[in-house]
């Protein structure tokens, strides 16, 4: 009895993991992919077009905005799976008479193809299945069904994912971004990985696996990464950044003179500074790396030249260039209430110094250094030896 109600049960759907604002940034990108998909389609193939938008657009949107980093989702995926299959679908329709046989046998040669020119989308079988049992408009339209409209359908998608998904912070085409890439362009692996798990341990895992996965390969690396954060937590205690950061923070403003940023760095013996607006917001960070990139220390110049640029970059114009001029403008914080083991990979693998802290409500609260962490891991490890 038991098994048959675990049997029953294995029928109820699983809980997702996508907050209210993940499922409305989905759901508001399918109807603006489609409406635009739909409007472009109708002007450039006329009022009169058998079919200006087909059905498995429907769902290709649900894979290109609910599931923007599957590798089933890609560019390349919905153009090339689309195509190939709308070819595969009229080809079968026009070499076999009996639909019956003609439409199975263009799915599964259309999965084939995909396969092997590395373009698989679900879509792309009812595609196929379009083409092979269409109305007769699709079937006298013949191969010009895979340009118009299957071909501009899945194009126009597409354009409509990269603009949406990048505009809401979704990065599309998702191009793989291993954490475990040295940053310091050596043979070395990542800090992370020379106790922890390798990148070829997560390949060897994957080739035992066998199976298509929906997920990208450094999403799935990063949810490891995240686990094992998790499992150090729940093992050693929480320690959160906000224990550990620094609170007494010399920070500038994006109107701040070069030559004031640069006495500052001097004077407190730090190596950046957090670039605050005035509503204490991080909107940057300025380091003595900044400064030398933009004293152009990257060129061949004798050592004399090299501080004469600096020289004239920080005390030598008649109006001085501000911390905005030269800011790094894109800068990654952690919460106050987050726990220390987020920092490991940022500082080891992705290779920042400083880390700004913020509360809840996204204001600068402290900064928490490559120093920082090394002494609250060591006291932790002495706490547990004791």
């Amino acid at each position: 009895m038991e098994r048959h109600i675990e049997w029953l049960r294995s029928f109820w759907p699983q809980p997702h993991t996508a907050t209210p604002s993940e499922r409305g940034r989905a759901v508001a990108g399918a109807l603006i992919g489609l409406l635009l998909t739909s409007a472009v389609s109708h002007l450039a193939l006329g009022p009169h077009a058998a079919a200006y938008l087909i059905a498995p657009m429907g769902a290709s949107a649900v894979l290109l905005f609910c599931l923007p980093a599957s590798p089933l989702a890609q560019p390349w995926s919905i153009i090339g799976g689309n195509f190939i299959s709308a070819l595969i679908g009229v080809t079968c329709a026009k070499a076999i008479a009996n639909p019956m046989l003609a439409a199975p046998l263009a799915v599964c040669l259309a999965i084939g193809a995909m396969f092997y020119l590395r373009c698989l989308h679900p879509p792309g079988g009812a595609v196929a299945l379009t083409a092979a049992l269409g109305e007769p408009a699709v079937h006298a339209a013949g191969y010009h069904f895979a340009l118009w409209p299957v071909g501009l359908n899945s194009l126009l998608l597409a354009l409509a994912a990269l603009l949406f998904n990048n505009l809401t912070g979704r990065r599309y085409p998702h191009a793989q971004q291993s954490a475990m890439q040295n940053t310091h362009a050596t043979r070395d692996p990542v800090p992370l990985a020379r106790i922890g798990f390798k990148k070829e341990d997560l390949d060897a895992a994957l080739a035992r696996y066998g199976q298509v996965l929906a997920v990208s390969r450094d999403d799935l690396e990063a949810i490891i990464f995240e686990t094992e954060i998790q499992a150090y937590g729940r093992r050693f205690g929480v320690i959160t950044c906000g224990e550990i950061m620094s609170r007494d923070v010399v920070t500038v403003e994006t109107k701040t003179p070069l030559n004031e940023a640069w006495r500052l760095l001097r004077k407190h013996r730090v190596h950046a500074l957090p670039v605050l607006n005035r509503a204490r917001r991080v909107v940057g960070m300025v380091g003595q790396g900044d400064f030398l990139h933009h004293a152009g220390l990257d060129e061949y110049k004798t050592f004399g030249e090299r501080l004469r640029s600096i020289a004239g970059l920080v005390f030598g114009a008649e109006k001085p260039a501000k911390v905005g001029d030269i800011m790094a403008s894109r800068v990654i914080t952690v919460f106050a209430h987050e726990p220390i083991a987020e920092l490991v990979p940022l500082m080891s693998n992705s290779g920042l110094h400083h880390i700004p802290v913020v509360d809840n409500d996204g204001v600068f609260a402290g900064i928490v250094s490559q120093s920082d962490l090394l002494a609250a891991l060591y006291e932790s490890r002495l706490a547990e030896a004791a």
